[in-house]
């Protein structure tokens, strides 16, 4: 996850379709340590599964019902009005496909309210999953399950229009900025592990504070994921702009959704990704959602 925002947004690279049958994987049977499926990197499958994902009648929290959490505020362009449950917006949309694909129509799906740390944090969830803009990482696996990936995700810079750091063209040139990202996020990482700047980063506890400090001149430049960089730069900022991405590593970077740690739920999730993104829903979502915008310059 980066700053969650509904127009102006890159497409979503091309989908990989990784095929997979909503087949095995019986609620009390769906074990997982996190190992790769479906060619999503760091997700787990369904491997070993010996019985089918009763449609409807998984051992969920509530007996019969689905629970997903999200934090909140609920940003577009990943969900709308501030309203996980209206069922529009990126996120919201697939949490829905998920939950049809799982035997849980609209009515018998359920949201509460999950910070971005506490759903990645050790120990029990009070949600079924959480969508929440969440990256696949090792370090995070060791905490909770991922289902296979849903999105393939860039980073991005955007910077205020009159900085030094909106005529970047390199990540060399982006090492003298004051940039900024919200705590404990990939786009955190990214300024720290791949930009590498010569001055210690500004970390926010949440996205608002984030753009605040952007527009004020507290930081030259923030990074976050790159569908977020185009609504920031088109709807919320727009004395910003979006100086350039970064290449995507060789395996990609992914969002998944996030479960307990062994939730006997991960595989049949998994499951339910992979065959929408076989078919081809994701694609269809992103293209609705995330929209066809102009491509953002490679920082190299």
């Amino acid at each position: 996850m980066a700053l969650r925002k509904p127009s102006a947004v890159l497409p979503l690279a091309a989908l990989v379709v990784a095929a997979a049958s909503l087949t095995a994987c019986a609620p009390q049977d769906a074990k997982s340590d996190g190992a790769a499926a479906s060619g999503a990197p760091g997700t787990a499958g369904a491997a070993g599964a010996t019985a089918s994902c009763a449609p409807g009648a998984l051992a969920t929290r509530t007996s019969g019902k689905l629970t997903i959490g999200t934090d909140k505020p609920a940003y577009d362009p990943w969900f709308s009005e501030d309203k996980p449950e209206n069922g529009k917006g990126f996120e919201s949309a697939v949490a829905y496909a998920v939950a049809e694909k799982l035997g849980y129509p609209k009515d018998k799906v359920s949201w509460v309210v999950a910070p971005f740390g506490k759903a990645t944090a050790p120990g029990a969830k009070d949600f079924d999953f959480d969508i929440n803009q969440v990256s696949i990482s090792d370090e995070r696996k060791q905490a909770v399950d991922f289902s296979s990936g849903y999105y393939d995700v860039r980073q991005a810079v955007i910077a205020l229009k009159d900085s030094k750091a909106a005529g970047a063209r390199s990540i060399a040139d982006l090492k003298g900025a004051k940039l900024g990202a919200q705590v404990g996020t990939t786009s955190l990482d990214t300024i720290t592990n791949t930009i590498k700047p010569s001055t210690q980063p500004a970390v926010f506890d949440s996205n608002d504070l984030a753009k605040a400090a952007l527009k004020n001149g507290q930081v030259e430049a923030l990074v976050v994921d790159l569908p977020t960089a185009f609504y920031i730069t088109g709807a919320e900022v727009p004395e910003a702009q979006v100086v350039g991405q970064f290449e995507t590593a060789s395996q990609g970077e992914q969002f998944g959704l996030v479960l307990d740690k062994g939730s006997k739920l991960t595989a049949c999730v998994s499951q339910a990704v992979d065959a929408l993104r076989a078919d081809g829903t994701l694609a269809k979502l992103d293209k609705q959602w995330l929209s066809d915008a102009v491509s953002a310059p490679v920082l190299k």
